[in-house]
């Protein structure tokens, strides 16, 4: 990407997501009441993430399980115990996710982009790959939408964490390759309208 094709991102970055936070605050709200009246703990989850060259940031999303879930693993499938019943519901409207707005407002993550990892995974990025980096991590992208049903996927495997890590986040990566070399506004512009109006599919697995 060029400089100027770095600050146009940017500039619309800065007003969607400006805008999204005040257009969005009464569902924001409703949100959050229904999060901390559904189970103890707190309305947001914040986890490190890694996001552009590498740095840490805390990207944040509406608490959608138990407290403590998280020391079972990230992996999640459409059938983990660990969701409470209003995160489900969040969950599958994409709702959880509103938070990051924020991040996107203050820089640390952009509108479309790839999804920012834990370290764990990040870490995990050589040679080209690594090129993933340049990016500000996404609230949506390519590869977000290429497996937006990746939790009823993941359900369909015996082992999901050994799939996530050995198919899905390889095919992730390459994806996200793919949209850093061929950056457009209008392509992003398509993300983002293929995300507020899914057509939800199941991938069986193979």
């Amino acid at each position: 990407m060029t400089r100027t094709q770095r600050f146009a991102k940017r500039t619309f970055d800065l007003a969607a997501s400006l805008t999204g936070l005040a257009v969005l605050s009464p569902l924001l709200a409703l949100a959050a009441v229904a999060v901390k009246l559904s189970s103890p703990g707190p309305v947001l989850f914040r986890q490190q993430r890694v996001g552009r060259r590498g740095k840490l940031f805390y990207c944040a999303k509406f608490r959608t399980m138990r407290v403590g879930a998280e020391a079972q693993g990230s992996v999640t499938t459409a059938s983990d115990s660990r969701v409470t019943g209003v995160g489900r519901v969040l969950r599958r409207l994409k709702l959880d996710e509103l938070p990051q707005l924020w991040n996107v407002l203050v820089g640390e993550m952009s509108l479309v982009g790839p999804r920012p990892d834990v370290p764990g995974y990040a870490y995990k990025l050589t040679g080209d790959a690594r090129r993933v980096l340049e990016l500000r991590p996404g609230i949506t992208g390519p590869a977000t939408l290429a497996f937006c049903d990746e939790e009823a996927l993941l359900a369909q495997t015996g082992n999901p964490q050994e799939y996530n890590d050995t198919v899905l986040w390889p095919k992730k990566v390459a994806l996200n390759l793919a949209y850093l070399d061929s950056w457009g506004f209008w392509r992003d512009l398509g993300y983002i309208l293929a995300t507020i109006a899914p057509r939800r599919r199941v991938t069986h697995v193979k």
